[in-house]
């Protein structure tokens, strides 16, 4: 008999805990009954999070199978926010979920229930459940079945996803990482791996993304072997999204084999020059790269 359970749905759930891991990355664990069928495919795994407000409520959100479109044919002072974010810890046995959220000034209703969230309060989760089985679609680290080298690069917002991918992988994998944090001591974010080298620093203030624009063209230089660049199609970060992730026969984990594979995430302007650099510049074969400009500087995530 077939499972005939959804793959993903919204899942109601409460903070537990509120942990400060570091100055700029705030854990929150989620708990309660409705996640005993929580699914975690694992890796990058996005989820989305729905956040209550002063005027809109978790149960203004359509949960049905069409929510989006049901979601954007609201009237938008009633829309309940929601924004990604990436799963970090799943525990079965206790019930509860682990998401790393990025703590920081308040400019909207994600960094404004962040800020003011108590053990008790409660959010929507949509995310995979047990049910879940064969290629997830929200994971976006899909490389070659062979790779000599992994560069993984982001901005904070990228952190949460590299730390899963640095704990899943294996100890035989090789690489660099490329983090730039907000604050100092947001360094010790990350999880260790023996295999990788890490190139994290602080942000300037005056020079945001400038540690990860250099520091992933150093690490290129390195990495990427001698090869002839190639035409990239130019996005228009402030009207589209600069997302692409081979995944299917035309790259990814179809490819047998490639001597990078990168995946960088993160502000949309930082992101863009990036894949300028690496395919353009270098040669990186763009069937072997992930590239996901998932928000903009000044303005909110959708």
């Amino acid at each position: 008999m077939s499972d005939e359970r959804p793959t993903s749905r919204f899942f109601r759930a409460r903070v537990n805990a509120i942990t400060d891991v570091t100055p700029s990355f705030r854990r929150f664990t989620f708990g309660g009954a409705d996640l005993a069928d929580y699914g975690d495919p694992g890796l990058d795994q996005r989820i989305k999070i729905v956040f209550p407000t002063s005027s809109t409520s978790i149960d203004d959100m359509p949960t049905g199978e069409d929510w989006w479109t049901l979601w954007r044919e609201m009237d938008e002072d009633r829309r309940p926010p929601f924004r990604t974010y990436t799963t970090r810890y799943v525990r079965e046995d206790a019930g509860e979920v682990d998401v790393d959220m990025v703590s920081h000034e308040v400019v909207g209703p994600a960094s404004a229930w962040i800020a003011d969230a108590r053990v008790g309060d409660e959010v929507l989760i949509f995310a995979p459940t047990t049910a879940h089985s064969g290629v997830s679609y929200g994971i976006d680290f899909v490389p070659p079945a062979q790779v000599d080298d992994i560069l993984l690069a982001g901005d904070e917002t990228a952190a949460p996803a590299i730390a899963v991918i640095l704990e899943q992988l294996p100890r035989e994998a090789r690489g660099v990482v490329v983090l730039e944090v907000p604050e100092p001591a947001d360094a010790d974010y990350l999880p260790r791996h023996p295999g990788f080298e890490y190139r994290v620093s602080s942000r300037h203030p005056s020079a945001r993304h400038a540690h990860l624009v250099r520091a992933v063209e150093d690490a290129a230089a390195i990495l990427v072997p001698a090869g002839r660049g190639a035409d990239v199609e130019e996005i228009d970060i402030d009207h589209d999204i600069l997302w692409e992730v081979p995944r299917t026969a035309k790259g990814g984990a179809a490819l047998k084999r490639a001597p990078l594979y990168a995946w960088l995430a993160g502000e949309a302007g930082a992101i863009k020059t990036l894949r300028r650099h690496l395919v353009s510049s270098l040669g990186v074969d763009r069937r072997a790269v992930a590239f996901m400009g998932y928000w903009r500087l000044g303005k909110a995530e959708v």
